[in-house]
């Protein structure tokens, strides 16, 4: 029996990855493959990465049948003219990373539909075909990480806006904090809580170390200031998810992506910021973590080809 295989690309900060996924939501064993990005990374650097890993998921096939393949990538992106700009990645600008998996699939002698759309809409699929968010049709999903983007599903279907940046929650702004000027925005979530930020916020009050890991490490060791640290973007976090709520109505928050499994008490804070807003309706969403560990980002782009119906037709 053919089983019928998405290609699936994760396009972030930090990696790129592409795997297969079936109609079910699971990762083809075999099919996973990782190159670096990142803020140093040529144009050039990037792309090579991009195609050797597709190739090398291609070709993990086995004489599956590919129906499809999901782009998902760091924002913002021009959905209409395929092209991406990730904020932690300068290499690429208006990168037309969507021709460049057409003409990948293309010298592999596949002539598929290709979908590019936000990271965060990826994930936010994911998580309501497979993941935390089952049969929960008022949704956002989030990923903390390197950046922090969102997605959105209200009323069963995803939300992807004019240019398909809707759910861009990483660019909210979160009242009465200040983060890093990275981007020209240091009221802006991201620069407040994403995992590069709050360690560089920890730097400034005397923490030693320089990664998200050595925060989570200090943090479960009691270092005062990684706790701070920690609250301080739950906090963030907190208020840019009653804003959500407060539009949107939403039912559930699912979080994921790297910085966000530092701790427990990460969740535990934003749900406690949630709790003292004034409104009953924002206080009632509930925010969990991702339920696919690190294979949502995938899975996600995935969706984008097995759960296309939830897409509104360009």
């Amino acid at each position: 029996m053919v089983t019928s295989l998405a290609l699936a690309l994760d396009f972030g900060g930090t990696k790129a990855e592409s795997a297969l996924i079936d109609d079910s939501g699971r990762v083809v064993a075999g099919s996973r493959f990782r190159a670096p990005t990142g803020r140093d990374a040529t144009s050039e650097h990037l792309a090579r990465g991009v195609v050797s890993i597709i190739q090398q998921s291609i070709a993990s096939a086995a004489g599956s049948q590919i129906v499809g393949a999901g782009i998902g990538s760091a924002g913002p992106i021009n959905r209409a003219k395929g092209l991406v700009s990730p904020l932690n990645v300068p290499g690429w600008r208006d990168y037309p990373l969507r021709q460049t998996v057409v003409d990948t699939l293309a010298d592999r002698g596949l002539d598929i539909p290709v979908t590019l759309q936000m990271d965060g809409v990826a994930i936010t699929m994911a998580e309501h075909w497979v993941g935390a968010a089952r049969g929960i049709d008022n949704v956002m999903g989030m990923v903390i990480s390197t950046g922090i983007g969102g997605g959105l599903i209200v009323g069963g279907r995803v939300v992807t806006g004019t240019s398909g940046n809707a759910g861009h929650i990483g660019h909210v702004e979160v009242a009465g904090m200040t983060g890093e000027s990275t981007f020209g925005n240091a009221g802006a979530l991201e620069a407040i809580a994403s995992g590069p930020n709050t360690v560089a916020w920890a730097r400034r009050q005397g923490f030693t170390g320089t990664t998200g890991e050595d925060l989570a490490a200090a943090h479960a060791a009691g270092d005062e200031v990684a706790i701070r640290a920690i609250q301080r973007t739950g906090q963030a976090v907190g208020q840019a998810i009653c804003t959500a709520t407060a539009l949107l109505d939403l039912e559930m928050v699912a979080i994921g992506g790297g910085f966000s499994q530092s701790t427990p008490d990460l969740f535990e804070t934003i749900r406690e910021t949630i709790s003292h807003h004034h409104f009953a309706f924002v206080r009632k969403v509930r925010v969990l973590p991702s339920a696919l560990s690190g294979t949502g980002p995938l899975v996600g782009a995935g969706a984008l080809i097995h759960r296309a119906s939830l897409l509104a037709a360009d």
